[in-house]
């Protein structure tokens, strides 16, 4: 697992009203492609771009805390970033999230940008 850093800020991502559970979106931040989903009624934000591939995860298919790569099938846990299929080998990199008063909040890391 690869964790963003140090947290600069948090930023508003989404109302979690608007992604229920089973459900994810790309979401941009700091000027970072971010995956956004929701595992049972928990919110989790990954890197949105495949580790082998530029692929949008989040036109893949989410079943549990896997997401599946659009494009060759990789998959990655999106709780904690883990490449569990190739052809990827690389983990996904992890932001913190906190929910507050319906507010998805993502840590963007010091700097904004990878």
């Amino acid at each position: 697992m690869v964790r963003a850093g140090s947290v600069s800020a948090f930023v508003e991502a989404a109302q979690a009203a608007e992604l229920p559970p089973g459900r994810m979106k790309r979401i941009d931040v700091g000027g970072r492609r971010i995956l956004l989903a929701n595992v049972a009624g928990r919110f989790y934000a990954v890197d949105d771009t495949c580790t082998h591939e530029e692929a949008s995860l989040s036109k893949g298919f989410l079943k549990g805390e896997l997401v599946k790569c659009p494009l060759h099938g990789s998959r990655f846990n999106v709780c904690t970033g883990k490449a569990l299929e190739e052809p990827a080998e690389e983990d996904l990199r992890t932001y913190p999230v906190r929910l507050e008063g319906g507010h998805i909040l993502i840590g963007v890391p010091e700097g904004g940008t990878p």
